[in-house]
């Protein structure tokens, strides 16, 4: 089924995962597609009928970075809302934002995606990308390391009761 993403007649929900690596390196995707064509972001899209949120995210990742990952919290949600020139609604989107842990695979760009590649947070103010993306990679890097420290401690603590 196509769904009519440019002036649509009602918000498209979508979903995306900032996906982190052990070494705390954040997955992104350059745009090869409206909007926001040539734009960093996270890997996501557009939830089929049927499919559930965490799911939805965990496709996307695998079909436009060709990398399978473990969906974890919710970080926030982005209501991307581009208007023409004549103030209509021209792209409306509800996308809910995941943090997920890389698993396994090769990155590369697939779907359509221009571009992905691992990147370490430093390089993000580099990047053209929404400011709402950013904001959603260092909440989601914030509850990475934070889930990295709890793993730490409990693996600590099954060693100590041992």
């Amino acid at each position: 089924m196509s769904v009519q993403r440019e002036y649509p007649v009602a918000p498209l929900v979508g979903t995306a995962a900032a996906v982190f690596n052990d070494a705390g390196e954040v997955l992104l995707v350059q745009r090869g597609k409206p909007p926001n064509v040539g734009m960093w972001g996270l890997p996501g899209g557009l939830l089929d009928v049927g499919e559930r949120l965490a799911a939805g995210a965990a496709r996307e990742v695998r079909e436009e970075c060709g990398v399978v990952v473990e969906i974890r919290e919710l970080v926030g949600v982005f209501e991307p809302i581009i208007r023409d020139g004549d103030g209509r609604v021209r792209y409306h989107y509800v996308v809910v934002d995941y943090w997920a842990r890389y698993l396994s695979g090769e990155v590369r760009a697939a779907d359509d995606a221009a571009d992905a590649r691992w990147v370490v947070l430093d390089e993000l103010d580099g990047l053209p990308m929404p400011a709402e993306t950013r904001s959603v990679v260092r909440r989601a890097f914030a509850l990475w390391q934070a889930d990295g420290r709890n793993k730490k401690r409990d693996a600590d603590n099954a060693e100590k009761a041992d």
